[in-house]
């Protein structure tokens, strides 16, 4: 695989990761459909045979289920990956979730020793805030943060969903080296709103999350129906009608595309992100689409290409909101 720098502070993975959220279900709901346990850790050993190292998990998915199936995975094998996880969303004592964002000094470090023992490593490799405390000032969290630093806990600092100001004031209290995001064809907020551009200018990097539009660019999606019961994606703006046969049109049109060129739309889709220099880190929990969305990061795209791609969907393009009311209300935009 092709490897890149993320930001300027050292740290080099292949130019696409893995998103792991999806191999393990949340509470009673399971986040894109049935679980595998096998399966799944098949998929992040097939990853490493191909290359792909960069491994994308949290402190919330399950909670902490996500990183105890990660450590099962890797056993015996941790130096050979490198791991991004993340914290912010408190989970208390009983391992419940309370939907509040916690980005106090003390939460942090309670919140690094969990996913260590979780993950059952001495280090994490790329550490995120995963949402910023409106009620915390971004410096009190990151200070806390570049004490795991110099702790020798975590090797590098991320932010997540964060406005441009919120990075300036963060970088200013220790170099960030990646934010994290979601960003697809179906999604340019940090784009319109400039973080893009701030990123670019301060040598930070750019990890997008959900790069297939939530599933919507893999082309598998023709109705509603075709989630599950349980799928968190039926409660969101984007799938709902008002919406949803829009974006099928506009699928159609990214597929028509990707066959002249002979691959997959969600091939496409990524190879565009790939192109712009960020890294994606598709969530697949199944052996053969990861080799797949692994194959896209050789794709090259030539400049009639990409202009057709935007021309389907331009920058603006509204897809309809990525969360519902409650989630949207808590990104630092």
């Amino acid at each position: 695989m092709n490897k890149v720098k993320l930001g300027n502070q050292g740290l080099i993975i292949p130019n696409i990761g893995l998103g792991c959220m999806g191999m393990t279900g949340f509470g009673d709901a399971d986040m894109y459909g049935k679980t595998d346990e096998q399966e799944a850790i098949a998929t992040i050993h097939r990853s490493l045979e191909m290359g792909g190292n960069f491994l994308d998990t949290a402190d919330l998915y399950g909670p902490f289920a996500n990183e105890r199936l990660i450590a099962k995975a890797i056993e015996g094998n941790r130096d050979n990956y490198i791991l991004a996880t993340k914290f912010g969303w408190e989970i208390d004592d009983n391992e419940q979730v309370t939907w509040k964002i916690n980005g106090q000094k003390d939460y942090v470090k309670k919140s690094v020793e969990r996913s260590l023992k979780n993950l059952k490593t001495d280090y994490i490799d790329l550490y995120y805030m995963h949402r910023l405390d409106k009620n915390v000032p971004v410096e009190e969290t990151v200070g806390a943060m570049s004490d795991l630093v110099k702790e020798g806990k975590i090797g590098y600092i991320g932010l997540s969903e964060v406005s441009s100001e919120t990075v300036k004031k963060a970088h200013a209290v220790h170099p960030i080296t990646a934010v994290q995001s979601e960003y697809s064809l179906f999604e340019r907020t940090v784009e319109e709103k400039g973080v893009i551009k701030t990123l670019n200018e301060l040598e930070i990097g750019f990890v997008a999350y959900s790069p297939l539009g939530r599933g919507f660019l893999s082309g598998q999606i023709r109705s509603i129906d075709d989630l599950p019961e349980n799928d968190f994606r039926r409660g969101i703006p984007r799938f709902q009608e008002a919406h949803f046969h829009k974006n099928i049109e506009l699928v159609e049109a990214i597929e028509n595309l990707a066959q002249e060129k002979g691959i997959t739309s969600s091939q496409l889709a990524l190879a565009w992100i790939i192109s712009k220099g960020i890294v994606p880190i598709p969530g697949t929990k199944r052996r053969k689409y990861l080799e797949q969305n692994i194959e896209a990061g050789n794709i090259v795209l030539s400049d009639n290409e990409l202009a057709k791609l935007e021309s389907i969907v331009p920058l603006g393009t509204d897809t309809g909101a990525p969360y519902d009311e409650f989630s949207m209300g808590l990104l630092d935009y």
